[in-house]
């Protein structure tokens, strides 16, 4: 009774946290990123689709609670694309980001890299990003696959291009210490990854 008491009545396709405060901002984000979602199962899905159905033509079976409702929004937007009905692959989901991505930024972060290992995984950074985004795309405006791939190429080559020349330059620099040689080369990754949104945007 509690729960329910404290749950805000469904309206769907909306929030369940305030958007107008900070912390109900951060919930909202929190939610979204869930990665308990990437274990949802098919039958439960469709459940979670069919009571939202029921609900939108006003045929809700007695007795579900906001609380269920809210939860079977929650599914459903993290497994279905809302413009293209499809299931989104479940790497390039919200819900997805950090549990798929963070083995990538610990590969950005790691000392002594080549220039190997620094193309490798700046590469994979770029290219989960460029996933992501297009999985999660606005499919209302169509837009043509060439612009995607000229944002990616043009991601891909700017951040490793930053990346190696700043690894290359720390690496020259003979007068930095070993130990601010190291500090400095940590940072490179964040320049270099920024610069690569930047370029993907535009």
């Amino acid at each position: 009774m509690a729960e329910s008491a404290a749950c805000p009545a469904f309206q769907l396709g909306r929030s369940r946290y305030d958007q107008s405060s900070f912390l109900g901002r951060l919930r909202h984000f929190v939610d979204i990123i869930d990665p308990s979602t990437l274990f949802v199962s098919e039958i439960r899905l469709k459940e979670c689709i069919k009571l939202l159905d029921d609900y939108k033509h006003g045929m809700l079976p007695p007795g579900v609670s906001d609380v269920q409702l809210w939860e079977a929004q929650k599914i459903k937007q993290a497994i279905i694309h809302p413009d293209t009905g499809e299931k989104i692959f479940m790497p390039f989901r919200m819900s997805g980001y950090v549990p798929f991505g963070t083995p990538i930024v610990i590969g950005l972060l790691l000392p002594n890299q080549t220039v190997v290992s620094t193309i490798i995984w700046q590469w994979l950074n770029q290219s989960h990003n460029a996933c992501v985004n297009y999985a999660n795309r606005n499919a209302t405006k169509p837009t043509p696959t060439s612009k995607f791939l000229q944002g990616y190429v043009g991601a891909v080559t700017s951040a490793v291009s930053i990346a190696v020349g700043l690894n290359v330059l720390i690496q020259k620099a003979n007068k930095l210490s070993p130990a601010t040689r190291m500090i400095i080369q940590r940072l490179v990754p964040f320049p270099a990854v920024d610069l690569g949104k930047c370029v993907k945007s535009v």
